[in-house]
C-alpha cells in the first residue's frame, strides 16, 4: 500500500487543525479506504471521513507539462490527535 507523501503545511491546513482535520498528499492512485486505514494503523487512530480532491500540478518535463496529485483532508474523532511532522 502506498503511503502519504508528506502533510501539507499551508494557512488553511493549519487553520483545520483546530478542527482535528489534517491534509495530506498522497499518491494520486490512493483511495478512501486505503488511505482511512494507513492512517489508523499507523498513528494509533480512529478516523471519522475522509475528503479528497485532485489537484493540478505544472511540471516542466517534455512529456506532461500537466499532472495531477490528490490531497486528502482526514478528520479524526474527538480526543484524537496526528503529530505534525512526521518522516
Amino acid at each position: 500500500m502506498d503511503k502519504p507523501k508528506n502533510q501539507l503545511i499551508t494557512e488553511k491546513s493549519i487553520r483545520l487543525l483546530q478542527r482535528n482535520q489534517y491534509t495530506f498528499h498522497v499518491n494520486s492512485k490512493l483511495t478512501k479506504t486505503e488511505m482511512k486505514s494507513w492512517i489508523e494503523q499507523i498513528f494509533d487512530v480512529k478516523v471519522e471521513g475522509i475528503n479528497s480532491s485532485r489537484v493540478r500540478t505544472r511540471k516542466k518535463n517534455r512529456l506532461n507539462l500537466n499532472s495531477t496529485s490528490k490531497k486528502m483532508i482526514i478528520r479524526l474523532r474527538p480526543n484524537y490527535s496526528i503529530p505534525l511532522f512526521v518522516n
